[in-house]
């Protein structure tokens, strides 16, 4: 499931139309909150707010909880938290694989958004690092990156440190004369591009799509070798031999997980949650009017429901009727 389909209904709620598929779910405990984790981004707080509007147009209860991208599971796992829906599968603690392997969290299903992570920079840097893309130009002029706090190497702005360490990772992997310096947020790591592109300035950045700060900035990959999955176990792979992570981010997954009791507590809730998808096209978009307009995630996303009814509404109207 990568796009929703151009009529504006999922693939999922056409099938939930023409199959037995669509008989209504139980309702159950309409009289308690379902808890939905708010993680350190904004695209996660729009697909968030999306499957709130949705379990409320059902007639649940819902209720956010903050909670670190890394330290959520837990919660999940012991019903303090019932679903977390934008989970980046570069990203994602051991943690998580050993409760959903106990049976303690369930993979409730993939969200649907075309993804991928890497080392970036804003386009005009080329310029002051000829031979980008490719990632062997990095080490020839890591000195035009480097500050007061990383001489003599590089600056890399890396992801906020609770999101783990993807891009310091891969300055030690393809041995590049980089330190990487944990940005403090997503913010941050807008403020640095912006900064970057307004001054013309050298800026090397661990950085994701779908992202409003992607054209809004003119945001290019690093070519990288191919993050294959021998290249995170076998150091004998790529163009170090002798340490791993020495290629670009495997291809990321988006998926939606949620506590294992839902399924019984809120029968049509999970079933929604399960078949709730999100397309690149509408993230992006509102991502923009948050982060660039200043608006509030609630009206962007009521705006936005309210416009495009045909692209959530029979998820729900499969669930309940």
């Amino acid at each position: 499931m990568k796009t929703l389909i151009k009529t504006g209904v999922s693939a999922l709620a056409v099938a939930a139309m023409s199959t037995g598929f669509a008989a209504a779910a139980d309702m159950g405990a309409k009289d308690e909150p379902i808890k939905l984790a708010i993680n350190e981004w904004t695209g996660q707080h729009v697909t968030t707010h999306v499957a709130a509007g949705m379990l409320r147009e059902a007639g649940y209860e819902v209720e956010f909880v903050t909670a670190g991208m890394l330290n959520q599971f837990q919660a999940i796992a012991d019903g303090d938290i019932h679903a977390t829906l934008e989970i980046w599968s570069s990203n994602v603690s051991d943690q998580y694989a050993g409760l959903k392997d106990a049976g303690k969290l369930e993979e409730l299903s993939d969200l649907g958004l075309n993804a991928r992570e890497g080392i970036a920079y804003p386009a005009h840097v080329a310029d002051l690092c000829p031979g980008l893309p490719a990632w062997e130009a990095l080490k020839d002029c890591a000195m035009n990156f480097a500050t007061a706090e990383t001489l003599p190497m590089g600056r890399l702005v890396d992801y906020p440190a609770d999101w783990g360490t993807p891009g310091a990772d891969r300055m030690t992997g393809l041995e590049l004369p980089f330190k990487a310096v944990p940005a403090g947020s997503e913010g941050a790591l807008i403020a640095e591009l912006r900064a970057s592109t307004e001054k013309k300035s050298p800026l090397l950045i661990t950085f994701w799509q779908p992202h409003w700060a992607m054209s809004a900035y003119d945001v290019k990959f690093v070519d990288l070798p191919a993050g294959e999955d021998a290249c995170f176990s076998d150091p004998a792979w790529g163009p170090n031999p002798n340490a791993i992570n020495d290629c670009d981010f495997a291809a990321s997954r988006i998926f939606k997980a949620g506590w294992p009791g839902m399924k019984d507590k809120w029968p049509a809730a999970h079933e929604i949650l399960v078949n709730y998808t999100l397309a690149v096209e509408d993230q992006q978009p509102m991502m923009g009017a948050v982060d660039v307009d200043g608006k509030g995630v609630e009206e962007v996303v009521a705006a936005w429901m309210a416009a495009n009814e045909g692209k959530w509404k029979p998820v729900v109207d499969a669930a309940t009727k």
